[in-house]
């Protein structure tokens, strides 16, 4: 998944769980939004171990003026019992920066 940040109003930045579990869905996310002509963007485009994932993740949803959120899944970790809250943060951060421009 790959988008030119020029193209804001093409992109469409998705916040879904990355796992082989979820794998199928996100394929077919994938498809259906390049299906209709627009750019599926997120945080697995880049690989840069330098690159601070807040910050990608922050870039990603200025250049994107769209957004898929599946915010399905809380289950319990089993290291530590708690759910992983990243994609509801994404949804916050999305929501508030459409917000506040």
């Amino acid at each position: 998944m790959n988008g030119d940040e020029d193209n804001y109003n093409d992109n469409v930045f998705i916040n879904c769980p990355f796992d082989e579990e979820f794998k199928p869905l996100q394929n077919a996310m994938v498809f259906a939004i390049f299906d209709c002509g627009f750019v599926p963007r997120c945080a697995l485009e880049e690989n840069d171990g330098a690159d601070i994932r807040l910050d990608k993740i922050k870039r990603l949803i200025q250049s994107s003026r769209y957004g898929v959120h599946d915010i399905s899944r809380t289950e319990l970790d089993a290291a530590n019992s708690l759910p992983r809250f990243n994609m509801p943060l994404e949804l916050g951060l999305f929501l508030g920066a459409r917000q506040y421009g």
